[in-house]
């Protein structure tokens, strides 16, 4: 068993929210609701890892978590 860490984000323009894996570069969805969101994400998830495996890519484990900070900064608007 492997642990991933996804960002969920909510999509405010087309409503919905996406999903981002991090260590998994490329590796994101999208879905209408939380739930459905998370369950896509784990099939990609899944998905993603099998075809690394089949390509003989390794795949790293998340020895750390990522941080998720929020930065605010300065614009010109």
């Amino acid at each position: 068993m492997r642990r991933f860490t996804a960002l969920l984000y909510p999509e405010p323009e087309d409503g919905g929210y996406s999903v981002l894996v991090p260590s998994l570069p490329g590796c994101v969805t999208q879905d209408d609701t939380v739930e459905e969101a998370l369950a896509n994400a784990r099939e990609a998830i899944e998905g993603h890892v099998a075809v690394m495996l089949a390509h003989g890519e390794e795949v790293l484990d998340e020895v750390i978590p990522p941080s998720v900070v929020t930065i605010e900064v300065p614009t010109a608007d």
